[in-house]
């Protein structure tokens, strides 16, 4: 197995990693290892695109037909006085 040393971590940091570490009733060490294989699997795992987030976000909102798409048309601002 490999060893990574990490020098310089704020005492706070310190302090918040060694309590999580006593909460789940393991060595800070054991939840450091734990933090960095949470953070590599959720690399691994494919992000939804921006229109799929966006969708999601709004799916209970009560859109029930797909938006037109604006290809080649001039979008007019608002006019705020109205």
């Amino acid at each position: 197995m490999a060893q990574v040393i990490v020098r310089n971590i704020e005492d706070d940091v310190k302090a918040g990693l060694k309590a999580r570490a006593t909460r789940h009733g393991w060595s800070m060490e054991e939840e450091v290892r734990q933090i960095l294989r949470r953070a590599v699997s959720e690399m691994d795992q494919a992000r939804p695109r921006l229109g799929s987030r966006i969708a999601a976000r709004f799916a209970g909102a009560g859109l029930t037909e797909p938006l037109p798409e604006l290809h080649e048309q001039t979008i007019e601002p608002m006019n705020p006085s109205t």
